[in-house]
């Protein structure tokens, strides 16, 4: 990845971290950030990790599950998942964006 203050959102290249789930990252020393793309009906299964995790819903809507409480999210909804904790979600029948931030940085995430 190229070092700047800016990131080049359109022109990065995609990671598909689940069927019809793709995100594209950038990270600094002790936080990643990830721009996700949810197809419809795409499923993020439950899941857990030690990271610390803060997320927006940008645009769509999410059906999100954080340690047996679920809800739909819409744009501006925010959450937090602490780490060890777990989460998944999924989309209903339109697309989604999310912009999750991960403390510390995701190392299978940098790409």
């Amino acid at each position: 990845m190229v070092h700047s203050h800016f990131c080049d959102l359109e022109n990065r290249e995609t990671k598909e971290i689940a069927p019809g789930v793709r995100m594209r990252t950038f990270w600094g020393d002790r936080m990643l950030a990830a721009v996700v793309d949810l197809d419809p009906q795409a499923v993020v299964p439950m899941h857990t990790h030690t990271h610390e995790q803060a997320g927006t819903v940008v645009s769509g809507a999410l059906e999100l599950t954080i340690d047996g409480e679920t809800r739909w999210l819409a744009p501006g909804d925010t959450y937090l998942i602490p780490g060890g904790v777990e989460h998944g979600a999924q989309t209903g029948d339109n697309p989604a964006r999310v912009l999750d931030i991960f403390s510390p940085v995701r190392e299978e995430y940098k790409y």
